[in-house]
């Protein structure tokens, strides 16, 4: 049976059409969208006016080829023959691959294209008036070359008057003054462009700037020339720079930073340089100012500052919010059953509807949460253990008193040891684990970090919670006090810690188990009272994980379908169901309200378990799996591998994070059910899915 899809409604998908076409309209520059049968898809109106195509030459299904006849019937492309020139176009189309080219049209018009591949094959083609770009280009071009030209002229003009003036030096002692502080005014220039460079004199007017200077205070330079500092920059700017122009009318060079509103409302900050012209007689005659532009600059410093105030809340949320997230889907999903199941009872329904509601809302909270903390994700990439071991050390080994000795333990083969995870995240992981060590030892003791490949079969990584494969274990080993098993039980609960106030936040420990989770690992802790503490991560190999050929030997009972209530026969009605969900507690919920249905049920902790279920039975007919799963396959991941081996199977996918509810659905893909939901929305979501 194929997965059914609501009807389109015409109507809808003509707005759509017309919201789409209006949007692209609003663009300056030409659009084209061709398929994989060089067939026209979309344009807009800037694509007819820039290059004067008739109205009727553009529909959709329009070929390639015509727009190609028509352009070289008309001259676009140059003498030659039509049809050649029309075929050599049309075959680098049908290449399909991404291109950059301008050309000359013979109206002296010069046009950008670019063009990108699609997915499928197809391109996407945008068409850019540059005409007064590479104007402008050539007249800058032009302009310099007479620079350099009167540059050139005026110097051995000045080297045939220095001449004339060396030998009348005491007739002509003005005249040579004059001409001293031109060619100094003209080599400072000279040698600072690109900067921003203008000169005012002691009147504080303008008497030269050059283009940059100018258009930073958004003016012409006929604007500026002439006219007062006051005049040319804004009350706010000269109420910040006044003091350093009167200090530096005075013959004291200044230096000093000052902020102005740019063109498009951005605030632009400028470091400027106030050099004094001082005259033979000692008399300051104006200054010279010489700025940068540093707004990139100032950015960047604050950009680092932010990141340092949010990376202790962004790395807790990100760990935390996905696990409280199915927490409320529990308690959702338990407390509408327990709803559900006394429909009549008004004392009951008093106690569980603010439940209900308070526990939506915070989902609504978490899924903002999950917003904010996915900002910043995990960039895993195979590192090599062993040497950012040793990188933490060197680093560690300044923070930790004498009294603690670090043994870094290599891996035994020798040969290095690559993890698939976050440099950064683990090297700050490593120093948690060791600030922790270094508190649990007030009088010193060993400190040990090693590292080795492990491989763990199914039972293994089932103990651990994370699939069968090959893992690189990272284990931190002190000789401290311990912890006894109630402390155990709570490590890894945000802000829980037994250091005195004002010495530990508590996050310590929590941050690196979120971040072991959301690299598809898991943590180990082994300790005891005066014995010390032994804190492993298991973080995956750059390789894939090997599943073994045993399937679902040693998996826990509720994977057997001879486990389930009920067999296909009996339920001919309603398709076998695969649930993946590694959350526990929200799998049991969603299991109960698919029984309550009438589906049967089979469960997966994470996609490669539910790849080996769908291999060895046939009878699964209907999907259900979270998107965000560990592992190294994902829930979409797992969606595409399930329609490839079973065409026919319907597949609903479910996910509490919000940013995953904004992405768009993929062309043909599953539709997406937000959680946590209701049993009715679930029974709603499938039989959408029924729908013919």
């Amino acid at each position: 049976m194929h997965p059914a899809h609501t009807p389109a409604d015409p109507l809808r998908e003509q707005q759509r059409h017309e919201l789409l076409q209006a949007g692209l309209d609003l663009l300056d520059q030409g659009i084209t969208v061709f398929d994989a049968d060089l067939r026209l898809v979309a344009w807009n109106q800037a694509l007819l006016q820039l290059l004067e195509f008739p109205d009727n030459l553009t529909f959709v299904g329009a070929p390639f080829e015509s727009f190609m006849r028509y352009n070289a019937e008309r001259g676009e492309y140059g003498p030659g023959d039509v049809e050649t020139l029309v075929a050599e176009r049309v075959g680098m189309a049908r290449t399909f691959q991404s291109h950059r080219t301008e050309r000359e049209r013979p109206n002296g018009q010069i046009i950008s294209v670019r063009g990108e591949p699609l997915p499928h094959n197809g391109f996407v083609a945008l068409y850019t008036d540059i005409t007064s770009q590479r104007r402008y280009e050539r007249m800058i071009r032009e302009q310099n070359a007479e620079l350099e030209r009167r540059v050139a002229q005026r110097t051995a003009e000045l080297q045939t008057s220095n001449r004339q003036l060396r030998n009348a030096h005491e007739a002509n002692q003005q005249i040579t003054a004059a001409l001293r502080r031109s060619e100094e005014r003209l080599r400072l220039i000279t040698d600072t462009v690109p900067a921003m460079i203008g000169y005012f004199d002691r009147d504080e007017v303008y008497r030269y700037v050059n283009k940059g200077y100018a258009d930073w205070f958004g003016h012409s330079k006929d604007r500026v020339l002439g006219r007062s500092i006051a005049e040319v920059v804004s009350p706010e700017v000269y109420a910040a720079v006044s003091p350093h122009v009167r200090v530096a009318l005075q013959g004291q060079r200044v230096s000093y930073e000052y902020a102005t509103p740019g063109l498009q409302g951005r605030t632009m900050h400028a470091r400027s340089e106030l050099v004094p012209e001082i005259g033979p007689d000692g008399e300051v005659l104006g200054c010279f100012v010489l700025s940068v532009d540093i707004t990139q600059l100032k950015d960047a410093q604050a950009a680092v500052v932010q990141a340092q105030k949010m990376e202790a809340v962004v790395q807790l949320t990100g760990g935390l919010a996905h696990d409280f997230n199915n927490m409320l889907a529990v308690m959702i999903g338990n407390l509408a059953a327990l709803r559900d199941r006394h429909p009549g009872d008004p004392d009951m329904a008093e106690f569980l509807a603010p439940a209900l509601k308070a526990a939506h809302s915070g989902a609504e909270l978490i899924r903002r949460l999950l917003t904010f903390a996915r900002q910043q994700p995990l960039a895993p990439q195979p590192v090599d253990v062993a040497e950012l071991i040793d990188d933490a050390v060197h680093l560690l080994r300044r923070s930790l008193p004498d009294a603690v000795r670090v043994v870094v333990v290599p891996p035994e083969s020798g040969t290095p040891v690559h993890a698939l995870t976050d440099a950064h995240q683990l090297e700050s992981a490593l120093v948690n684990l060791a600030i922790n060590a270094r508190d649990a030892m007030p009088e010193g003791g060993e400190l040990r970090i090693e590292a080795h490949p492990v491989h763990l079969g199914r039972l293994a990584a089932a103990a651990v919670d994370v699939p069968p494969g090959d893992y690189v274990r990272i284990t931190v080993t002190d000789t401290g006090i311990g912890m006894d098993a109630a402390t155990q039980a709570r490590v890894f609960e945000p802000f829980f810690t037994t250091k005195r106030f004002g010495s530990g936040s508590g996050l310590g420990l929590s941050m690196v188990y979120g971040f072991a989770k959301q690299s598809g690992g898991s943590v180990i802790l082994h300790s005891r009272p005066s014995e010390g503490t032994q804190v492993s991560l298991l973080l995956p190999q750059s390789g894939r994980p090997d599943l073994g050929d045993d399937h679902l030997d040693g998996a826990p009972a509720l994977l057997q379908p001879a486990a389930l209530p009920g067999s296909a026969a009996a339920q001919a009605e309603r398709p076998l169901v695969l649930l993946v969900e590694d959350n526990d507690e929200l799998r049991r919920v969603i299991r109960r309200q698919l029984v309550g249905m009438g589906y049967p049920v089979i469960e997966a902790a994470h996609a490669e378990e539910a790849l080996d279920l769908l291999q060895t039975v046939p009878d699964i007919g209907l999907l259900i799996s979270d998107i965000v799963m560990p592992g190294r396959l994902d829930g979409r991941a797992l969606s595409r591998q399930a329609r490839l081996r079973h065409p026919d199977m319907r597949i609903l996918l479910i996910s509490g994070y919000a940013d995953a509810m904004n992405l768009p659905p993929e062309d043909g893909g599953p539709p997406l059910l937000r959680k946590p939901f209701s049993s009715s929305e679930l029974g709603d979501a499938l039989e959408q899915l029924d729908t013919p």
